[in-house]
């Protein structure tokens, strides 16, 4: 009876109209930032009864076992649960567009007004700002990952390796070894058995045609033998070994675009990841404001797609293949180990932002404030910023500033 309910489920999800996926996660897209993303995802999926509970949690454990931005790859998940790949793509799209049209208009008038010195200091708190949220989303990544000795002595050996500036990428791949050879997680819950047949040969065509297009657009931004093809290659690089959250991502594009190429300043940087904490939708919209500033548009457009595209193949291969994945413990424990990495990377993030962006102890006042006003009294990081740059405003036209 139950197999019978559940195909009789999945034959209405089947029927979902395109249009009704991509509306609303557009409207997701535009109206959720930070912690609420994933609360709205979920209060979405659950609104229109597109699968069940157990179907949920499971794409959410899914989507943290291999790279990419959690929250967009639970996005195509979804989608790719409704309607196959084309869910997937308007699903992703929907949630996307919205940030990235902000961050093409606030990208302008960033490089726009860039000689102007009172923005300047305008972005001197933003990015004070910066750095007490961004220490606030350390000290949460350390309290959910090192749950150990072995996860602690990654996370330091991460940090003290970064610090002499090795490449991120080596990093990542050798906390995955550590991770897998020596970290066994406890499992979470019972065992989920195996209830699925095997998948059409038609979704591994999809499938292949989604990985296609992808390597076609590598390719060309190979083709182009400019910094705006060598970004988008790094950043397709970065999305395809990057795990967790956006903002675990930022060590390996900071150690590509500041510290490798020199594409950005430090300070760019920081404005960047500020620009994006203040447009709702995915925290890694930056790479748009990063594309936008080393080709404009076209630049913008190859660096977004560039970021998200890896993982959102990996998310149609995985849903397919999880059930025989998902309880392999070296799996389980590459994982955890990458994810400690990042505690360490991000703290010489922090070190590194500070150094080039704290320069009075105003600067460090409102880093303080902004850290208390996240950790301890929950206030959303949008209104964090807005509260914050008013107030910095306010003692710019006091001349305290």
């Amino acid at each position: 009876m139950a197999d019978y309910s559940k195909r009789i489920e999945d034959s209405q999800n089947s029927n979902v109209s395109l249009w009704k996926i991509f509306s609303s996660y557009l409207m997701v897209g535009l109206t959720a930032f930070s912690m609420a993303i994933l609360q709205k995802l979920k209060s979405l999926v659950r609104r229109n009864k597109w699968m069940s509970e157990e179907e949920m949690n499971e794409g959410l454990a899914l989507v943290q076992m291999y790279p990419g931005p959690i929250m967009v790859d639970f996005t195509a998940y979804v989608g790719y649960k409704l309607r196959g790949v084309p869910g997937a793509v308007v699903s992703t799209l929907g949630f996307i567009l919205p940030s990235f049209l902000m961050m093409i208009g606030l990208s302008s008038l960033y490089f726009a007004a860039a000689n102007l010195s009172w923005i300047h200091l305008v972005f001197s708190g933003l990015e004070a700002l910066v750095v007490g949220v961004i220490f606030n989303v350390t000290l949460d990544l350390g309290e959910k990952t090192l749950k150990g000795k072995i996860e602690a002595v990654i996370a330091l050996l991460a940090f003290t390796i970064l610090l002499f500036k090795v490449n991120a990428i080596w990093v990542v791949l050798a906390s995955l070894v550590l991770g897998s050879l020596f970290i066994r997680p406890e499992t979470k819950g019972p065992t989920i058995p195996h209830l699925k047949s095997g998948t059409p040969l038609s979704k591994w065509i999809s499938i292949a045609i989604a990985a296609l297009v992808v390597l076609a657009v590598a390719a060309f931004a190979w083709s182009l033998k400019s910094d705006n093809g060598q970004l988008a290659l790094s950043l397709f690089k970065i999305g395809s070994v990057a795990f967790g959250s956006g903002s675990t991502i930022v060590p390996l594009i900071q150690a590509e675009v500041v510290h490798g190429h020199h594409w950005l300043t430090m300070n760019q940087f920081v404005d960047g990841i500020a620009l994006g904490q203040i447009t709702p939708g995915p925290f890694l919209i930056t790479a748009t404001f990063i594309g936008f500033k080393m080709g404009g548009l076209l630049g913008a457009i190859l660096a977004t797609f560039a970021i998200f595209s890896p993982s959102f193949v990996m998310t149609l291969i995985f849903t397919e293949l999880f059930v025989h994945v998902k309880n392999l413990k070296a799996v389980r424990g590459a994982l955890a180990g990458v994810l400690a990495s990042f505690t360490g990377m991000l703290a010489v993030v922090i070190l590194q932002l500070s150094n080039a962006t704290m320069k009075t102890p105003l600067s460090y006042a409102f880093a303080a404030a902004a850290f208390i006003a996240v950790r301890w009294f929950k206030i959303d990081i949008i209104f964090v910023f807005a509260g914050g740059v008013a107030l910095w405003i306010g003692l710019m036209f006091l001349n305290i500033i």
